[in-house]
């Protein structure tokens, strides 16, 4: 017997306020009320084989408060004429969130909508589509809100997140609201104060207006003659942007490398600087015009995500060679394996055909399991060898 029980029904409508359905006809958003459920009834056969059970279950159906039955007449061959609920009904919203027990929660969502509306009323579309997330922001709805008032009077401030001073506001309050905060900055302000290059929580300072912190880079002279001050020869030197980019050393090569220990153990090679990488964020490099006039090369790890950073170092500059990250190294290190649980999947269409046959050998070579070979298990007597004007 698979007849709607009250159970099913409330669940029908519990699943309407899970996808914010009902929630967001509260807020202007399509009617949804009256709203017919959907009734699983008795067939014929079953009221006349089962006239008890279907007694009991249309007694249990009319029980249920806020639920409105449309009944149907049958005559049965020993009871006469009855009636059988065939149809079920919640007329508003109140019923409904009266038979799942949530009035509580749209009453305080009725309370953010008036809030907004009388100061922001732009907003007021981002809670049809959004009703969860408003909900989830409650407790903090009037901080936002305050924020998004001070923002549409001081258009891209050029203020760190944390010197924004506001009443009840901690310093780090914006920053940890990033993601809700953006949502009702599109839509509250206007299009010339918001940069559309920028996106996602690492585009958001650049995005309305605020000041990055410096992006900074690390890196070694591995030639201390081509330092532009004897101090800097053997130093450990760590450079915003700004002055790496101003830097333009006296050296033919750079170096990338992933790791810390090597980055500081890496020999000493002739007019050539060394950087420690950053996975996959090469944007403060970017700002280094000088770098597109010297070969360049990037020593990663044997996986995946280490061909995937190359890819995308060469976005930035083409010239970009690979280092130790080719068959020869991989098989000589075969006991040095590892697995690569989540492999890179995007095309990597900066890789040449040597490395893509690599890239692609380190995802086939154990089926089912892509192999990894950690740039840090490489002995530096390895790296030595491969270094310009040596050889393996």
């Amino acid at each position: 017997m698979n007849w709607s029980t009250p159970h099913a029904l409330r669940s029908q409508v519990e699943a309407w306020w899970y996808k914010g359905r009902i929630l967001a006809a509260l807020a202007g958003d399509q009617p949804i009320f009256p709203c017919q459920l959907k009734l699983k009834a008795p067939t014929s056969g079953e009221i006349s084989e089962q006239f008890d059970a279907v007694r009991r279950w249309a007694q249990a159906l009319q029980t249920m408060p806020h639920v409105r039955l449309v009944f149907r007449e049958f005559r049965h061959r020993l009871f006469g004429v009855n009636r059988l609920p065939d149809e079920a009904w919640l007329d508003s919203a109140d019923q409904a969130l009266a038979l799942i027990g949530k009035r509580q929660e749209a009453s305080l969502f009725g309370q953010l909508l008036t809030s907004t509306a009388s100061s922001h009323p732009e907003l007021l579309p981002w809670f049809s589509k959004r009703p969860w997330r408003a909900l989830e922001h409650a407790a903090i709805w009037p901080q936002l809100l305050s924020i998004v008032s001070w923002l549409k009077t001081q258009p891209r401030p050029g203020l760190y997140l944390r010197q924004i001073d506001l009443p009840g506001i901690d310093s780090k309050f914006i920053e940890a609201h990033r993601g809700v905060l953006s949502e009702l900055f599109d839509l509250s302000l206007p299009p010339s104060q918001i940069d559309p290059q920028a996106s996602g929580l690492a585009g958001f300072n650049r995005r309305y207006g605020f000041r990055d912190k410096p992006e900074r880079i690390r890196c070694r002279f591995l030639d201390p003659a081509c330092a532009p001050w004897p101090a800097f020869g053997q130093a450990d030197l760590t450079l915003d942007s700004s002055t790496f980019a101003a830097l333009h050393p006296a050296v033919d090569r750079v170096f990338i490398t992933e790791n810390e220990i090597n980055f500081l153990a890496f020999p000493a090679v002739d007019r050539s600087l060394l950087i420690f990488g950053a996975g996959y964020g090469f944007s403060a490099l970017a700002q280094a015009t000088w770098l597109h006039d010297h070969s360049i090369h990037y020593w990663g790890d044997l996986d995946s995500h280490g061909f995937a950073i190359l890819d995308n170092l060469r976005s930035h500059f083409p010239q970009v060679q690979s280092l130790l990250m080719d068959s020869a190294t991989l098989f000589a290190h075969e006991a040095a394996w590892g697995s690569e649980n989540s492999p890179a999947q995007q095309p990597l269409l900066r890789l040449n055909d040597a490395e893509q046959r690599v890239c692609d050998l380190l995802r086939e070579q154990r089926p089912g399991q892509a192999i990894r070979l950690e740039q840090e298990r490489i002995p530096l007597t390895w790296l030595q060898a491969a270094l310009p004007g040596s050889a393996r």
